[in-house]
């Protein structure tokens, strides 16, 4: 470190800002070190070129035919060129064994397995190469005193204390950031009516959002039967994401519900879908912290999710938190409250106000505070 400028490698599989959620994390990082002048080398498996210069790329091989196989090699391969670079602060994004900072960003996956799928699931895919692999390599970061390890909630720092012996000392909570110009309330005005009708949707209705893939673990199933169990009559569900709609379609219709929901599949203008929403719809059975309940916020969008999203405990009261994700009743009833239009509006409010504390400055000020923290 020089003149309180870092020298980091970021590592970061596949280095994309369109790539998923930790791809567009990492981008985001990414640059916004580069604008506070620190000097950012990505280390990946696949990348896409950078926005700005000051970002330097430096790709590793890896298999790309059988995941098990490409996360062991892409560990190594990473550790390797991360520490030849001589950094200051090596950061992985990714599953990989050896670093400085491990982001932890979709929690401890023993966690994810257990709460997506149940302990049977659970037992069951632990036997598979995939998992067994992910679950090797995040033992040796958890049990290796020299790592910190970075959560992006509250819920992953207290499981990874509680649950799997990691010190205090060793996790720092950070939040991710969201791009909070892309997302914002002013584009209710200009598109609300439009996306509706380029969707054929009513105009007035009420709409529930549900954002993600996955949309079992997303609990799809929870929130078609609270669609038809609260809310208004006339309220309608759009589910957006990358999984196929065939089997929700089909519960949705034995649900009685397959003419109020609308699969959109993914989107890459999703900003558009929160504007023309009314709410977003989340009975996530496990999520770390679900990066769309920052942009919801952002966007000035009411957010009802489960206790088991990370990102339940930072909404706080801007927000309304069922703590079962099986409770479907539970979610009719906070779409009744949702049906109020004066709720809606304090809500969006509020979200929106605590959104504002997560810009991506303030995301890479924290980190960069981390690094000082450990270069001390």
């Amino acid at each position: 470190m020089a003149g309180g400028r870092f020298r980091v490698a970021l590592v970061i599989e596949r280095f994309e800002p369109h790539g998923g959620g930790v791809e567009g994390v990492a981008w985001q990082v990414a640059h916004g070190l580069a604008a506070a002048g620190d000097e950012v080398v990505v280390v990946a498996r696949r990348a896409a070129p950078p926005a700005d210069p000051r970002v330097r790329v430096e790709c590793v091989f890896a298999p790309a035919a059988w995941q098990p196989a490409r996360v062991v090699w892409f560990s190594r391969a990473a550790a390797r060129a991360a520490r030849a670079l001589g950094c200051d602060v090596v950061h992985s994004f990714s599953r990989t064994r050896r670093q400085d900072v491990y982001r932890a960003g979709g929690g401890s996956h023993a966690d994810y397995m257990r709460r997506a799928y149940g302990a049977a699931g659970a037992r069951l895919r632990r036997v598979s190469p995939r998992h067994a692999v992910l679950l090797a390599i995040e033992a040796r970061v958890f049990a290796d005193p020299s790592q910190t390890i970075q959560c992006n909630s509250e819920m992953v720092r207290d499981a990874l204390r509680a649950r799997h012996g990691v010190p205090e000392a060793r996790l720092a909570v950070v939040v991710n950031g969201v791009d909070l110009a892309r997302f914002h309330p002013a584009l209710r005005d200009r598109e609300r009516a439009r996306v509706r009708a380029e969707l054929g949707a009513p105009a007035d209705a009420p709409v529930w959002l549900l954002v993600g893939s996955e949309l079992h673990r997303k609990g799809c199933d929870t929130a078609l039967r609270a669609l038809g169990a609260g809310g208004p009559p006339d309220a309608e569900l759009w589910v957006c994401g990358r999984d196929a709609a065939g089997a929700w379609r089909g519960l949705a219709d034995r649900l009685g519900v397959g003419a109020r929901v609308r699969f959109l599949g993914p989107r890459r203008d999703v900003e558009r879908v929160y504007a023309a929403a009314d709410a977003l719809l989340l009975p996530t059975r496990y999520d770390a912290f679900a990066n769309v309940c920052l942009e919801a916020a952002a966007s000035g969008l009411p957010v009802a999710t489960s206790g088991a999203n990370g990102a339940a405990r930072w909404l706080g009261d801007a927000g309304l938190v069922v703590e079962d994700p099986e409770d479907a009743g539970g979610f009719a009833k906070a779409l009744d409250a949702l049906a109020d239009p004066a709720l809606r509006a304090r809500l969006a409010a509020a979200a929106r106000a605590r959104a504002e504390t997560r810009s991506w400055a303030h995301h890479v000020a924290e980190l960069r505070s981390l690094y000082a923290r450990l270069a001390a």
